[in-house]
């Protein structure tokens, strides 16, 4: 396995201090792979530079996007970071169940921005949400703390090479890009015979169809099966027309 399977994506990050100090964590574990999406500070800046403390190959390798979706094309296994578990659709884990987590496969932990963190929209792209064990009375921690805590364990469980369940090699999971494609096929079928009524609860219907796909652990074998009879779906309705 290696280090260069994990990415650490922060989403709309506020601060160009905490986007310094979680390059920095990172090169601390010696992982490699920031991502950001939409960062409110021009990136990058000084700032980011100087509170990266040495760190500036992790921000001149960053990747940025627009919006969580494009950031998500090579990433196989999603975890989203809360502070409290909103979205009952999702698998929560703990840092201890992050044994259980196959990092052969490309691993994204996302982390949402300081003010907000993440919305139920945001998390509905994940395959399990993580919660980090604090005070119960004031849960919320820094960015870049919630960060290194993260890059620390996971490290330690690389190093220990204490990774269960692994997959036939026959078997290849599907990618988040591959099953954003079966769904994009899968949401066009579903507007066409006008399944999303009443309009104002279309947000909420998609956010519970990505809940249901991103939880499963599809192979690509699968995931092409179900775009194959999407597509043919869409193809018998328009001859029928």
């Amino acid at each position: 396995m290696s280090k260069n399977n994990i990415s650490f994506i922060l989403h709309k990050p506020q601060l160009s201090e905490n986007i310094g100090a979680c390059a920095r964590a990172i090169k601390n574990f010696n992982f490699k792979k920031l991502v950001l999406i939409n960062p409110k500070p021009i990136f990058p800046n000084d700032k980011v530079l100087a509170t990266s403390v040495g760190a500036k190959d992790i921000i001149n390798q960053s990747k940025k996007y627009d919006n969580l979706e494009n950031a998500l094309g090579k990433i196989d296994i999603l975890i989203a970071t809360s502070a409290r578990f909103r979205n009952k659709n999702i698998k929560h884990i703990n840092l201890e169940d992050l044994k259980k987590i196959n990092f052969k496969k490309r691993v994204g932990f996302l982390f949402g921005s300081e003010a907000s963190g993440l919305s139920n929209e945001e998390v509905s792209y994940a395959n399990y949400t993580l919660q980090i064990p604090t005070n119960p009375d004031f849960k919320s921690l820094n960015l870049s703390h919630s960060l290194i805590i993260i890059a620390q364990y996971v490290a330690s469980l690389i190093k220990l090479k204490n990774i269960p369940f692994k997959k036939s090699k026959k078997v290849k999971s599907a990618s988040k890009k591959e099953i954003q494609s079966m769904l994009g096929l899968c949401i066009k079928n579903l507007d066409e015979i006008n399944f999303f009524r009443p309009k104002e609860k279309r947000p909420k219907m998609l956010e519970n169809l990505r809940n249901i796909f991103y939880k499963m652990d599809l192979s690509d074998k699968e995931t092409r099966i179900l775009s194959g009879v999407f597509a043919s779906l869409g193809k018998k309705r328009r001859l029928t027309k």
